[in-house]
C-alpha cells in the first residue's frame, strides 16, 4: 500500500505546495488514508476538509413542522476529523444563520431555538464568535446585538434579514455534523444557514522532538501495548554511528529498535519462538547529521521495517508458535539496560498511531532535551532563488528578505502593474547619506567582498527580471551614474529587446541586439544579464545563454552607480538621446521579480523592508504577478480546475493514447481551429474589458468574487470558495510552451 504522510505539515516539509493530498493521520492504525485540501501560503499550514451542506440552506417559509435538521457529511470519518482535531493546534469552523423572524437562542437560561451538534454527538447552546458554557452569539459578547435585551441579533425577532456568525475554534467540539433550527412555525419565518469547512492549523505532532545529549539518557513511557499488532515510527537525525533508540521488556519477550552501525538499522523482537532481527542497511551513511525516517510493523502474519525510501525488508511469522508480544517493563527512548542509547534527535514518534510527547518528557529528563536543532541541513533546499533557510526550534521558515521573491519557499514572483507614465526610482545611497558611507557600499554589494571597494564602482553586475508588454519602444530598467556611465535594458521601435552600456572609454555606448525576437508580444519574458569586467553574459527565456565581450578601449568598471529606474527614466543632467525617446511616454505592462546584485527594487516598494527609505515612485504601483515569468505561472491549480483529473493519472488528460487517423484526426483539427477562435474572441474581450477598467482599478484588487452581494466581510470569503482567494501561486506545474 502506498505510504501517505501523517498531515499537511509533513507534505509542506517535502517541499510541496498548496494542493489536495492524501493524508492518514494515525500511520497503519484503523483510520485509513483522506483526501484533505493543504494551503501551504501562509507560514503555519492549514489543513481543510469539506462537507456537502450548501451555503445558505434555506429552511423554513412554509414549514409545518417544528424543527428542521440539516445534517453535514464530510468527506471523512468523524474519527479522521478528530485524528486531524486532536494534533493540530488550532482549529476553526465558521458559521452562520440569517433570519426573518426566527429567533435562535433567545434567552441565557431558557432552552435555544437552534442548536448544532458536534463530535461525539454532544449538543452545543453556543453560537459562531462566542465559547462553550456562554449561551450568546457574536454581538451578544462584542453588546452590539439588534435589540441589547438578546445576546443574538436574531433574537430580536424582526421582520426584516437579520445574521448571526462567526467562527467556531473550540476545537475539541468540532466539527459541526448537524444543525438544528427550531423556530421556524410562524407565518413569515424564514432562516438560511451557512456552516464552512473545518480548517485546522499546525501539527503538534510532526515536530514534537528530544535531542538526547548523552550515550545514558533515556526518556521512559507507559508499557507498550502492542501484543498482536505493532506500528513504530518516528524521524532522526544522529552524528553517532550506533546506539539504541527504543526498547520494551517482558519476561522473555521483547521489542527493540537501534542504530546497529552508520549503515544499519534493525528491528528485533521475540514473541516466544526465539529472538528475529531484520536489518535495513543503507547503501549511504545514515550518520550524516540529516532527517531520516524509520517505520517497523508487526503482527501475527508477518513483520517489516522501511528506512526513508529504501526498499521494505519483510519476515514472514511461522506458521505455528507464539503471537503475542508480552511485554511488562516501561518502554524506554535511548539508552536501556546499560546499553548504549542514541545520541542525537528523535522526533514524531508515533506507536501504534499515538504521538508520543517526547518533549514534555524531556523537560523533566536530564541529559535529554525538548526539542531539536538543525533542521535546514534537511529541508534547507526548498528555500529557493537564493533565500536563506531559518532554524526554528519546530521546523524552520525560508528569510527571503535578499530575494526578488516571497511566499514560504521564496518562489512567488513579486511583480507589478505599470501604467503609462508611472515610475520608480531605487536610490542606491540612503537620503543623507555620503557616497562612500559603509551602508551603501554593502547594499550594493554582491555577494562578492571585492565590489565593496571604497569608491564603490562595479566590476560585475547581476541583473535578472521578467516583463510583458505590448508597447515599443520603451526603456525596461536603467542604471545611473554619478559619472556619464550607465546601464540599460531597451526594447527598441520594432519591439527588439536592446542592453545598453556605457562605461566609458569608447565614442559610442556598447549594444547587445537581440534582432530576431519580438518582445512586446505580450507575453513574459525573462531577462538575466551578467557582467564580469569585459565578459557579458545574457540569458533570455529558456534559450541558451550567448556571451558578448565590451570593447576592448571600453572601461570595465561602472563608476558610482546612483540610482535604478523602472517604468521611466528621470534624471538630470545629460541624458542619452535615444534612452530619453524611448522613455516617453514610459514603459506600459508588467514587471516581476526585479533583482540588481542584492536589490531588488520592486519588492522594496511592495514589501515594507529596511530598504524601503531607497524608494521612490512617482503614480500607484499596483502588485500584479502579470508579469510573472512562464516557468512559475501555474496552470489552473487542480483544486479549481473543472478538468482536472486525479493526479494518479498522470498532468495529461490523454494520457498517451494517439488520435486515429481519418475521421477523429479531421474532427480534431476542426475543433482545434473552433477552440482557438473562441481562445482568441475570450483574449480580446479580455483585453478590452482590462483596458476600459484599467484607470478605475478594478482588476487589480484580490477581492471575493461575491463580495458585493454578502452581507459581510465573512460572508464574502464563506460564499467565495476557498480555492479561489488562493494566489497565482499555487501547485507549481511548468507550462507546455
Amino acid at each position: 500500500s502506498a505510504i501517505y504522510e501523517l498531515s499537511c505539515e509533513a507534505y509542506k516539509h517535502l517541499g510541496k505546495t498548496s494542493n489536495y493530498y492524501w493524508i492518514d493521520p494515525d500511520g497503519s492504525g484503523a483510520l485509513g488514508p483522506l483526501k484533505v485540501y493543504c494551503n501551504m501560503t501562509e507560514d503555519k499550514v492549514w489543513t481543510t476538509v469539506y462537507h456537502d451542506l450548501q451555503m445558505q440552506t434555506s429552511v423554513g417559509g412554509n414549514s409545518v413542522e417544528k424543527l428542521s435538521v440539516l445534517q453535514l457529511n464530510y468527506s471523512a470519518t468523524m474519527d479522521q476529523i478528530s485524528a486531524i482535531t486532536s494534533s493540530a493546534e488550532y482549529c476553526e469552523q465558521f458559521i452562520s444563520y440569517s433570519c426573518k423572524m426566527s429567533r435562535l437562542l433567545n434567552t441565557p437560561e431558557g432552552n435555544p431555538y437552534t442548536w448544532w451538534v458536534g463530535k461525539a454527538n454532544e449538543k452545543h447552546y453556543y453560537w459562531g464568535g462566542s465559547g462553550p458554557g456562554i449561551q450568546k452569539c457574536a454581538c451578544g459578547i462584542e453588546r452590539n446585538c439588534t435589540d441589547p435585551k438578546y445576546y443574538c441579533n436574531c433574537d430580536a425577532d424582526y421582520k426584516q434579514w437579520r445574521k448571526d456568525s462567526g467562527m467556531l475554534s473550540y476545537k475539541e467540539h468540532l466539527p459541526v455534523s448537524q444543525v438544528v433550527v427550531g423556530d421556524l412555525d410562524r407565518p413569515g419565518s424564514e432562516a438560511k444557514v451557512s456552516v464552512g469547512p473545518v480548517r485546522c492549523q499546525g501539527d503538534r505532532n510532526y515536530w514534537n522532538a528530544a535531542s538526547f545529549v548523552t550515550s545514558s539518557s533515556y526518556l521512559h513511557f507507559s508499557t507498550f501495548q502492542g501484543e498482536t499488532s505493532a506500528d513504530i515510527s518516528f524521524y532522526f537525525k544522529t552524528s553517532a554511528s550506533d546506539g539504541v533508540f527504543l526498547e520494551n521488556l517482558g519476561n522473555t519477550d521483547f521489542i527493540k529498535l537501534e542504530l546497529k552501525s552508520a549503515t544499519e538499522v534493525s528491528f528485533s523482537f521475540d514473541v516466544g519462538n526465539g529472538p528475529v532481527e531484520i536489518v535495513v542497511r543503507s547503501p549511504n551513511p545514515l550518520n550524516d547529521d540529516q532527517w531520516h525516517r524509520v517505520n517497523a510493523e508487526r503482527n501475527v502474519k508477518q513483520a517489516s521495517l522501511q528506512v526513508d525510501q529504501l526498499p521494505l525488508e519483510v519476515r514472514k511469522a511461522p506458521t505455528e508458535g507464539h503471537t503475542r508480544l508480552e511485554l511488562y517493563s516501561q518502554l524506554y527512548v535511548g539508552a536501556a539496560g546499560g546499553q548504549r542509547g542514541f545520541l542525537g534527535c528523535i522526533r514524531s514518534l508515533r506507536m501504534n498511531g499515538v504521538t508520543l510527547d517526547l518533549e514534555e518528557r524531556a523537560k523533566v529528563t536530564p541529559g535529554v532535551k525538548p526539542g531539536c536543532s538543525g533542521h535546514c541541513t534537511s529541508y534547507g533546499m526548498y528555500c529557493a532563488n537564493g533565500g536563506k533557510c531559518v532554524e526554528k526550534y519546530n521546523g524552520y521558515s525560508c528569510d527571503c528578505s535578499k530575494t526578488a521573491y516571497d511566499g514560504p519557499f521564496c518562489i512567488k514572483d513579486v511583480g507589478a502593474f505599470f501604467e503609462e507614465g508611472m515610475w520608480l526610482r531605487y536610490n542606491f545611497h540612503s537620503p543623507g547619506t555620503s557616497v562612500k558611507d559603509l551602508v551603501s557600499r554593502t547594499l550594493l554589494s554582491s555577494a562578492d567582498p571585492e565590489i565593496t571597494a571604497p569608491d564603490l564602482n562595479l566590476n560585475k553586475e547581476e541583473l535578472s527580471f521578467s516583463f510583458s508588454t505590448t508597447k515599443s519602444p520603451c526603456v525596461l530598467l536603467y542604471v545611473s551614474s554619478y559619472t556619464p556611465d550607465f546601464m540599460a535594458v531597451l526594447v527598441n521601435p520594432h519591439g527588439n529587446l536592446q542592453i545598453r552600456y556605457n562605461l566609458g572609454g569608447t565614442k559610442e555606448p556598447y549594444n547587445i541586439d537581440i534582432d530576431h525576437r519580438n518582445m512586446a508580444n505580450g507575453q513574459p519574458h525573462t531577462v538575466n544579464v551578467t557582467r564580469n569586467g569585459r565578459d557579458i553574459v545574457l540569458q533570455l527565456d529558456h534559450y541558451p545563454p550567448t556571451s558578448y565581450s565590451l570593447p576592448a578601449t571600453s572601461d570595465i568598471q561602472f563608476n558610482s552607480p546612483k540610482a535604478l529606474f523602472l517604468g521611466k527614466v528621470i534624471e538630470t543632467g545629460k541624458i542619452d538621446q535615444d534612452i530619453y525617446k524611448y522613455s516617453t511616454p514610459g514603459f506600459t505592462g508588467c514587471l516581476s521579480r526585479v533583482q540588481f546584485n542584492q536589490i531588488a527594487p520592486l519588492k522594496a516598494a511592495l514589501r515594507p523592508t529596511n530598504a524601503s527609505s531607497h524608494v521612490h515612485i512617482q503614480g500607484e504601483l499596483v502588485e500584479s504577478n502579470c508579469g510573472a515569468s512562464p516557468l512559475t505561472i501555474p496552470p489552473m491549480s487542480a483544486a479549481t480546475d473543472p478538468w482536472h483529473l486525479d493526479s494518479a493519472s498522470a498532468d495529461f488528460p490523454y494520457n498517451g493514447q494517439a488520435i486515429g487517423d481519418g475521421v477523429n484526426r479531421n474532427s480534431a483539427i476542426i475543433g482545434g481551429v473552433i477552440a482557438v477562435v473562441i481562445f482568441t474572441i475570450l483574449c480580446t474581450l479580455v483585453f478590452l474589458i482590462r483596458y476600459m477598467f484599467r484607470h478605475k482599478g478594478t482588476y487589480h484588487t484580490n477581492e471575493a468574487k461575491g463580495a458585493e452581494s454578502a452581507e459581510s466581510a465573512d460572508a464574502a470569503i464563506m460564499n467565495n470558495d476557498p480555492n479561489f482567494t488562493e494566489t497565482i501561486d499555487e501547485s507549481k506545474k511548468e507550462w507546455l510552451i
